[in-house]
């Protein structure tokens, strides 16, 4: 498997050679290509996605098929825009008769390293701005999403040639053999954990990285906020994609004064989505793999549960779960959930809040529910995240125009739209000079020309 590896690098390394792939138009043509292969394979997709997930059609194609076919479109139609060299200001009392624009190039053999929570989505939504911005790519899927991965790699060997872009599945000692190798670009999205292993791969070689991770992110709601609205929308975020989600609301904070009834509106959103019995909805989704589905029924021992708590380890099946009583120093307050549970925790003033937030890492995503713009402003002041909502949650993630990532612990780097067409391409500042008139103040000897040098450079 090693050799396979390095030969499939080096027909990478032989086909960007022929530069080929900075061209704009076989670029679009790329994309097109990408675009006809999705819809080819969208109802084989669909399948796999509820065997390795549960997920029904319409969260299937609403979060991973119908963004992936959006950001292609976005792609198509701005590629050539955006990939135009770009004219910027010259100083031409240092600079004379000269002008500078910055080149947008590829990096050339990416690895696109991808999660099993979106296994579709955060594979190949990255491939989009990689292929845009001119690049060879590598692509690994997870192991916990078995079949996504086979119908995705059976699509890409269909419609691309291997030297340009190819996919390798497998467990831990592929991500290995595929990280030994020099790259000139890798992303990742997962763990905070294996996020670490990645940079520190990487740094071997001094190669560029975006790391797409997570964390415990923070959903508050307010004294104000309209609490019917906030409970639809917190239970919608939340429970999408059974809590398997790295954007979803991780802990909910509270403030005590409106904790009971947006508790007791909670209750009835579950119930208005999934029903009575959310385990036979198919709208509800389930846990990757009976291991993942032990670790997280194992964080509901000793809790108080509000609703939810049924756990089928065999159907790899957690009701969606609210518990209350929730203390700073449980043990589901440690680490990520990434699961169906919403741990509730009070306060009475927002500077608790504020501080509880900026004693731990960096979050990923921020939501916070109040229709007081002036506590709206002091909270994103006072607080750091990747990116976040204010009366929503997860939303941001849908719109290209802004870059989603993280910061600090959750990640570094972002994508989406125009900034996955940046992310993948090196800036090349070009200055083009004049050969007709060469002013010589630069040139030494350097006496008596420290006064001229002060008036050009100030």
């Amino acid at each position: 498997m090693v050799e396979q590896v390095k030969l499939a690098v080096q027909k990478q390394s032989e086909f960007f050679n022929t530069h080929k792939t900075k061209e704009t138009e076989f670029r679009i043509l790329q994309l097109k290509t990408l675009k006809r292969a999705i819809l080819a394979y969208e109802k084989r997709l669909f399948e796999a996605l509820w065997n390795d997930l549960h997920k029904s059609e319409f969260e299937a194609y609403g979060t991973e098929i119908g963004l992936v076919l959006a950001e292609i479109g976005v792609h198509i139609r701005n590629l050539r825009k955006w990939s135009k060299p770009k004219r910027v200001c010259t100083n031409q009392m240092v600079h004379f008769w000269s002008t500078s624009r910055i080149y947008k190039e590829p990096y050339g053999k990416v690895l696109i390293i991808a999660p099993w929570n979106y296994p579709f989505q955060l594979l190949i939504k990255p491939l989009v701005g990689a292929i845009s911005a001119g690049n060879c790519v590598v692509l690994k899927s997870s192991v916990y999403s078995p079949h996504t991965a086979t119908v995705m790699a059976e699509m890409i060997r269909e419609y691309f040639p291997p030297e340009y872009i190819t996919m390798f599945e497998g467990g831990r000692e592929m991500n290995q053999i595929l990280l030994d190798q020099r790259w000139d670009y890798i992303f990742f999205t997962g763990s905070s954990m294996v996020g670490k292993v990645v940079m520190e791969a990487a740094s071997k070689h001094l190669t560029p990285v975006s790391l797409e991770l997570g964390g415990k992110s923070p959903c508050i709601v307010d004294r104000d906020a309209n609490l019917n609205v906030a409970a639809s929308r917190i239970v919608w975020g939340k429970f999408l994609n059974a809590g398997q989600t790295c954007i979803a609301p991780d802990y909910l904070f509270v403030h005590r004064s409106v904790k009971d009834e947006l508790m007791v509106l909670m209750k009835k959103k579950i119930k208005d989505y999934f029903g009575e019995d959310p385990s036979s909805s198919i709208d509800f989704v389930h846990i990757a793999t009976k291991a993942k589905t032990e670790k997280l029924a194992a964080l509901l021992k000793g809790t108080h549960i509000v609703t939810g708590g049924e756990v089928d380890i065999e159907t790899r099946y957690i009701a969606p779960t609210i518990i209350d009583a929730v203390k700073p120093d449980d043990p589901i307050m440690q680490d990520e959930i990434f699961g169906p549970i919403l741990p509730v925790m009070e306060f009475e003033r927002l500077d608790e809040v504020i501080d509880y937030v900026n004693s731990h890492e960096k979050p990923l995503a921020f939501y916070y529910f109040s229709t007081s713009v002036s506590k709206q402003d002091e909270i994103l002041t006072k607080t750091s995240s990747g990116g976040g909502c204010i009366n929503e949650v997860v939303m941001h993630i849908a719109n290209d125009n802004m870059p989603f990532g993280g910061v600090g612990f959750s990640g570094m780097g972002h994508y989406h739209g125009k900034y996955s067409f940046d992310v993948f391409s090196h800036s090349r500042s070009i200055m083009k000079k004049s050969n007709f008139i060469d002013i010589p103040v630069r040139y030494a000897p350097y006496k008596n020309k420290i006064k001229l040098l002060k008036m050009l450079i100030r």
